[in-house]
């Protein structure tokens, strides 16, 4: 998975926005205001951050060699994947931008639940 692939992707999820938050260079990609994954544009090498269930993200951390503590975030809540080596199955990638997606809308208030089962 390439940087389009991955932003197309985030953004096909309901209710997702991409912002630049931080700087120019960090994509933030929210769901009803809330994170659930980033990027930088000027990277040496392509990796994002996204949210993980705290016991997932250990196994998933144990497992690949390409995916780490997330970097500059709460490192219990965030997994960084290197996705420069192509060692990550695109499937796997699918997977964690989804649980990552989902961890945020599982926490997001009634009302913007709400919100969020309206939009089309």
């Amino acid at each position: 998975m390439n940087i389009e692939e991955f932003r197309d992707y985030c953004l096909s999820k309901k209710g997702t926005e991409e912002t630049l938050p931080f700087d120019e260079v960090t994509l933030v990609y929210k769901v009803m205001g809330k994170m659930f994954a980033l990027t930088s544009l000027n990277s040496e090498d392509f990796r994002v951050n996204l949210k993980c269930d705290p016991e997932r993200a250990i196994e998933l951390r144990d497992e690949h060699p390409d995916i780490i503590p997330g970097y500059h975030m709460n490192k219990k809540h965030w997994n960084t994947i290197i996705l420069e080596h192509d060692a990550i199955g695109e499937s796997l990638i699918i997977d964690l931008i989804d649980h990552s997606y989902d961890l945020v809308v599982s926490k997001l208030t009634k009302k913007l639940k709400l919100a969020l089962e309206e939009l089309s």
